[in-house]
């Protein structure tokens, strides 16, 4: 198995949404995304697959380790030896890799937010970050661009955050505020026990709110030069987006006793109309 089919096989066994726009690139940036997305998922699984600390950070220190080496030429994992060729191609930065580790080494040490600050720093680490490495590598003329990526980025994990609540808490964990929970009257219990109250429903609406917020900031920033070559992102802006409406509309409380999400065919109408858009 060479590198590439390697990280092929490791996107698709994710069944992401991300990967549905790789499709409309063009070979070196689709496997240039590809290898990205896939590393992002190597160092999420350690954090997922280890209940065991030590081992977790040890191997996320093996990681930071490689990205070292992948920059010294000299890579070990499939995924970085698939990386890179794009490096240099695309100018991706070594501290943007060690960020996304960064953010990682979060969830091992973090179960709980005390506030949004707080938690915009780890949603800056594990999506802002990658959102900023996949605009190097889709293209861009106008520096605004990478403000654009930032805050889409934080727009996706935010939307993230809204729709796994329910099985983040299952997991011991709550990514929600804590002072906004205190804020709208819910306690943590109200969450780990998935408890369908009026005020959990107002502090999801507030997630929403929030993350809606950042979607239309992301899409002002956007300098129309650029648009063109950013069309994957804005295809997942389609889906994210019309994935947190649907939340909304569903009942945003609901999201502690089930996981909504879009099916394939409206995925695949939504990044077409986008493509065909611009």
């Amino acid at each position: 198995m060479t590198p590439q089919q390697y990280c092929q096989q490791k996107a698709s066994q994710s069944g992401s949404s991300f990967t549905l726009s790789f499709i409309f690139l063009p070979k070196n940036k689709r496997q240039a995304m590809t290898a990205l997305y896939a590393f992002c998922r190597e160092v999420d699984d350690v954090v997922d697959e280890c209940t065991d600390f030590n081992v977790a950070q040890t191997k996320l220190n093996w990681w930071k380790s490689e990205i070292v080496n992948l920059y010294a030429n000299t890579p070990q994992h499939p995924v970085t030896k698939a990386l890179q060729p794009f490096v240099n191609e695309f100018n991706l930065a070594q501290a943007h890799f060690l960020e996304v580790i960064d953010g990682m080494e979060m969830d091992l040490k973090f179960n709980r937010y005390a506030d949004f600050e707080q938690l915009q720093l780890y949603c800056y680490r594990v999506a802002s970050v990658v959102g900023l490495l996949s605009a190097q590598i889709f293209g861009f003329n106008n520096p605004n661009t990478l403000k654009y990526a930032h805050d889409l980025g934080l727009a996706f994990q935010l939307t993230n955050i809204t729709r796994d609540v329910g099985e983040d808490a299952r997991r011991g964990r709550i990514y929600l505020p804590l002072d906004e929970l205190t804020e709208t009257g819910v306690s943590e219990e109200d969450i780990l026990q998935s408890r369908e109250t009026d005020a959990v429903k107002k502090l999801m609406e507030m997630q929403i709110a929030r993350a809606e917020s950042y979607y239309d900031k992301a899409l002002g920033e956007l300098p129309i030069e650029d648009a063109k070559q950013q069309r994957p992102g804005l295809m997942m802006a389609a889906i994210y987006r019309t994935l947190l409406r649907e939340i909304k509309k569903d009942g945003a409380q609901k999201v502690l006793n089930s996981r909504i999400s879009l099916g394939g065919l409206r995925k695949l109408w939504l990044v077409s109309k986008v493509w065909l858009a611009i």
